[in-house]
């Protein structure tokens, strides 16, 4: 059987994957292990931050510490950014994928180091922005990967790799364009059998897709209105991603504790971050199941008797076909005997 293999992955300024958590606002750190940018000569620096143009080449360092009493050997890569399908959070891609960012233009002096125990080691790198880079940000990471792999406990054929990487924030220079979209806005009811017996809820789905080529930090609110424009519900929306970076879309959901069981209105999303705004609606039609299958029934009924009574009426009365005259055949005049002499 095939062993499928979890990367754990850590970075700088919060977590990507799973449950390791950052220890300093400095290093991306899963107590065995960090990496973090090199200090400069002003300050320690919690990411890499760099501006480029097109066809230029930058050199920094990279630290990787450990923290632990054995000497450990890690894959050093460089990796392009995204935002997770699950919660919006920041990630970077495996050693194996393709990359198209950071990942494809930065290299490390080494591909392989080895830090002693309680040992750090800084690493060289080269990040090489190609002529024709498109303007705007390039997120990424420096990544520092334990390629061996834990088995677990044994009990699925899963296997744990664990790796922690340095936020890279790169901006190309060149026209920025903050641009944010709302898309794919769904409303579900969960109503109660009975109406006025248990609670109505619902659950709002939407897509927030970062269309410009600038990281956002979007906010969003959520407004819904019922019959006759009364406001139902109107609140700002926390779970969210804290970043979403170009070209992003995550698909995300709202509970909506407490909603109408019986009413017919519109929700409006509106998302909205520095230089952008943009909303987008839905019609909603609450109704208890109950209610809904009796107003069913009712209607099913009444239209096969409307269809009966129609049928009644336009029926065509079959004509009578009129009787045939009975034939009456002239008697001949019965002649008298005549008289003999």
């Amino acid at each position: 059987m095939r062993k499928l293999y979890v990367l754990l992955l850590s970075l700088c300024l919060g977590l990507s994957f799973d449950v390791l958590a950052a220890t300093s606002s400095h290093a991306a750190d899963n107590g065995s292990w960090s990496v973090y940018p090199a200090a400069s000569q002003i300050a320690a620096r919690p990411y890499f931050y760099l501006s480029a143009d097109p066809g230029q080449t930058i050199q920094d360092k990279v630290v990787v510490a450990n923290k632990t009493a054995k000497p450990l050997t890690f894959r050093l890569y460089a990796a392009d950014a995204y935002n997770t399908a699950r919660d919006g959070g920041f990630a970077v891609r495996t050693v194996k994928e393709k990359m198209g960012g950071v990942g494809a233009w930065a290299k490390p002096a080494k591909s392989e180091v080895t830090v002693p125990a309680h040992r750090t080691v800084t690493v060289p790198f080269t990040l090489h922005v190609p002529e024709g880079a498109e303007p705007g940000d390039h997120p990424g990471a420096l990544v520092a990967l334990d390629e061996r792999v834990d088995k677990g406990d044994g009990s699925l054929a899963l296997g744990v790799q664990r790796a922690v990487g340095a936020r890279v924030y790169l901006r190309v220079s060149g026209p920025t364009l903050p641009a944010l979209a709302v898309e794919h806005v769904h409303i579900a009811h969960h109503q109660p059998l009975v109406p006025g017996l248990g609670s109505s809820d619902a659950t709002i789905s939407y897509t927030l897709h970062n269309t410009g080529n600038v990281t956002l930090d979007p906010k969003v609110t959520l407004k819904a209105q019922g019959l006759f424009g009364r406001t139902l519900l109107s609140r700002g929306l926390t779970r969210i991603p804290a970043e979403l970076l170009p070209g992003q879309s995550v698909k995300l959901s709202e509970p909506w504790k407490g909603a109408p069981q019986l009413d017919w209105g519109d929700i409006t999303l509106t998302a909205s971050a520095t230089g952008t705004k943009q909303s987008a609606s839905a019609s909603f039609f609450a109704l208890p199941w109950l209610a809904a299958a009796l107003l069913l029934a009712v209607g099913f009924v009444g239209g096969v008797l409307a269809v009966r009574a129609r049928r009644g009426r336009v029926r065509p009365s079959v004509p009578v076909r009129p009787s045939r005259p009975e034939s009456t055949t002239p008697s001949r005049p019965r002649s008298s005997p005549s008289a003999r002499p």
